[in-house]
């Protein structure tokens, strides 16, 4: 009868400790996905902040070289005016 308690106990004893472990590696699970996913959106965000800055670069540079245009024609138009144009 002593050995079938001592069982008893140290199978219960076990599957306390297993449950214990579970607990503890499901909470370790839950600190990595959500690591994971701070991490993803870090890197979404990132994207989306890089996208908008070559956005930006790109319509800037196209409003450079439309205020350059203006201005060569404006030039233009003026050398036209003076008689002093080419054509």
């Amino acid at each position: 009868m002593k050995f079938s308690t001592t069982l008893a106990v140290a199978i219960g004893l076990t599957a306390l400790a297993a449950c214990n472990n579970t607990a503890k590696e499901e909470a370790a699970d839950n600190i990595e996905a959500n690591a994971e996913a701070n991490a993803d959106m870090i890197e979404a965000n990132a994207d989306a902040v890089a996208e908008n800055v070559v956005e930006n670069a790109d319509n800037t540079a196209d409003a450079v070289r439309a205020a350059g245009e203006n201005a060569a024609d404006a030039t233009r138009d003026g050398a036209d005016a003076d008689g002093n144009s080419a054509n």
